[in-house]
């Protein structure tokens, strides 16, 4: 016998030594009884497993190695048994569990150059007559309700039969009573799982879960008990109102104060913890330039019960490093760990203020402008005729031989006034013809000797361009009378030669003469100048207001004249009077005209800068530079 033969009698004698003595060796190293039990019923199949088989215990990847099954009892190794034992790699399988079966099992691990030992514990109860289910219970809550879920014990079992690839069935029971297959109260998921809907009381019972598979030709099953117990209070997945993903902006340097708001559906008191997140680090509840409050809850027990949890993030000032940074409110609870967020960037530019300042300049400076132009309006068109005469036909070629037409009350009339005489024969001439080289038609001195008035008034109004229409407070009052007895004269026998009016009122001959008087005479003008004014629109009349009309004489003059003066004013004389007097009096002395009249060039009153002359300058016709062509019209007319 050599020596490697003799030396392999002494291990075997040594291994058998310490296998009587409880596996007491000191090259194995010892993992000791695990900590798990394995429970089981006699008929049961019951599954031992060894952990040693693992990265911490050696590389078991690259080490090859072998298993074997001790019974500590009696010391020998387990083997296959024909419907009882079962080795199926580092699993010892008891396909039809006995009380004989009940004790420690040792698993050694043997490397080349290394073992292991390990003990794991079969405990076998005794079944109770006529009760249903395993001695050994497992307790899980089920909520009232709502949907919940029992879950299944022998999830290692059905993990290790899906490595095998063998086949297996699953079974609930509840109480004795099995549950066949799914139903509108009974729903089987994810092959462990039993969801109840509606969850009541009558659920507070036991429910069974048996797993019936074959393994080496046994047919065999094992099951675990679950005590139901119903709870009224229970928390449902937590709901993140607060942020929701928006972005917030803020100034540099300013206070920021953001809440995460979460409502946990559910009766009772959930447990649930919020945390905010600056990027991937915790933001404390210590004091600082960011920090978190305490956590705030309220209930809400409206149409849907539950819980709001409120906890405040705090930046008591917005720096640089702060801005596109997202800050996450993440919650943690059984039902879930939802999370939400919000992104803080900097804020836009301030651009309301300065588009309220443009605006509300814009607007100051419209009703400036506006404002300017209503009080300075004939001073802006005049200096535009004067600047840019370019833009305004030359009136030369119209036809026209008179810019105006001057009409007022004639000697020997009612309403005649040697003031309004000496106005149109000399203030207006001086002023309008010499000064501004205006052409004038001037009753008084224009008509010629012996013409018919009615040719003389139609052809001269015809060659003006406008009328102007001097009158006083008296001037249309004996007009109207004059108007209507003539017009009641006219029913008188044609017999009669003459007809005469009043003593100092014109008469209208019917002899073929046609000698006309005066007063005749300024009404014709008048009504003349009126129908081409306002029916035909031929002729644009200036009215001119020698003194001050009050109400009363204005309700006496023409209609007419009346509509005329209301539509586009007059031409005030006497307010011209009233500021050359420094505003002292708002009634003018007979003798301060007759001055006014005499004054010179340089007086106020005959300035063609002065405030009426400048407004009847502006109702006067425009002396342009540009031809006038028959096929082209005026561009620009003010």
């Amino acid at each position: 016998m050599g020596p490697s033969s003799t030396l392999g009698s002494l291990l075997f004698f040594l291994s058998l030594y310490g296998l009587s003595k409880g596996f007491v060796q000191e090259n194995c190293t010892n993992y000791r009884l695990q900590f798990e039990r394995v429970y089981s019923v006699p008929g049961d199949v019951a599954m031992l497993n060894s952990t040693l088989v693992s990265p911490d215990v050696f590389n078991f990847t690259g080490v090859p190695y072998n298993m074997t099954w001790y019974n500590s009892k009696t010391g020998q190794e387990m083997s296959n048994q024909t419907g009882r034992i079962l080795l199926y790699g580092e699993t010892l399988w008891f396909l039809n569990v006995t009380p004989d079966d009940n004790g420690e099992y040792v698993c050694l691990l043997r490397t080349p150059s290394q073992c292991y030992m390990q003990a794991t514990m079969l405990v076998v109860d005794k079944l109770v007559a006529g009760e249903c289910g395993r001695p050994r219970k497992t307790y899980q809550p089920l909520t009232h309700g709502v949907s919940d879920n029992l879950n299944c014990p022998l999830k290692d079992y059905i993990d290790k039969l899906d490595s095998y690839n063998v086949t297996y069935s699953l079974t609930w029971y509840r109480g004795c009573e099995p549950i066949l297959e799914e139903t509108s109260r009974y729903i089987f998921r994810d092959k462990t799982k039993l969801m109840i809907h509606s969850v009541d009381s009558e659920d507070n019972q036991s429910h069974t879960c048996t797993l019936t598979f074959s393994l080496g030709g046994f047919t065999g099953k094992v099951s675990e008990t679950i005590i139901a117990t119903v709870t009224e209070e229970y928390s449902m997945v937590p709901q993140i109102r607060e942020p929701d993903g928006e972005i917030v902006k803020a100034h540099e340097g300013s206070e920021i104060r953001k809440r995460c708001l979460v409502f946990i559906p559910g009766v009772g008191t959930p447990f649930v913890d919020v945390v905010w997140f600056n990027g991937d680090n915790i933001i404390e509840r210590i004091p600082g330039r960011i920090n978190v409050t305490e956590t705030r809850s309220w209930p809400h027990n409206s149409t849907r019960k539950g819980m709001f949890i409120e906890v405040l993030l705090q930046i008591s000032e917005v720096r640089k490093q702060d801005f596109n940074t997202t800050f996450t409110c993440l919650v943690f609870s059984g039902r879930g760990c939802p999370q939400k967020s919000f992104t803080l960037q900097p804020a836009d530019p301030d651009i309301i203020l300065p588009i309220v300042t443009v605006h509300g300049g814009v607007m100051v400076l419209f009703i400036i402008s506006v404002s300017i132009y209503y009080i300075f309006k004939i001073d802006i068109v005049l200096c535009f005729r004067r600047t840019f005469p370019v833009f305004y036909l030359n009136k030369d070629m119209d036809g026209k031989l008179y810019d105006a037409y001057v009409a007022y009350p004639q000697p020997y009339t009612f309403g005649f006034s040697e003031r309004v005489e000496s106005f149109a024969l000399h203030t207006l001439p001086q002023v309008l013809e010499k000064a501004c080289d205006y052409k004038l038609f001037l009753e008084g001195r224009d008509c010629l000797p012996g013409q018919a008035m009615v040719d003389s008034v139609e052809e001269n109004l015809q060659a003006s361009r406008r009328l102007i229409l001097l009158y006083t407070a008296s001037t249309f009052i004996k007009q109207r009378h004059t108007s209507s007895t003539s017009s009641n004269n006219n029913n008188v026998s044609k017999n009669n030669e003459t007809h005469t009016t009043s003593e100092t009122g014109g008469s209208i001959s019917s002899d073929g003469d046609d000698k006309i008087y005066p007063d005749a005479k300024h009404h014709f003008v008048c009504v003349e100048a009126m129908h081409r004014a306002l029916i035909e629109g031929s002729l644009k009349v200036v009215l001119v207001e020698l003194e001050e009309i009050t109400p009363a004489q204005l309700a006496l003059f023409p209609e007419s004249v009346r509509h005329l003066r209301k539509k586009q004013g007059a031409v005030c004389w006497w307010k011209n009077l009233r500021t050359s007097q420094s505003r002292r009096t708002c009634l003018r002395r007979e003798d301060d005209v007759e001055k006014a009249g005499n004054d010179s060039q340089s007086s106020p009153s005959l300035s063609p800068s002065s405030r009426f002359w400048k407004e009847l300058r502006y109702h006067m016709p425009v002396r342009g530079k540009r031809v006038l062509y028959p096929e082209k019209t005026a561009l620009l007319h003010l």
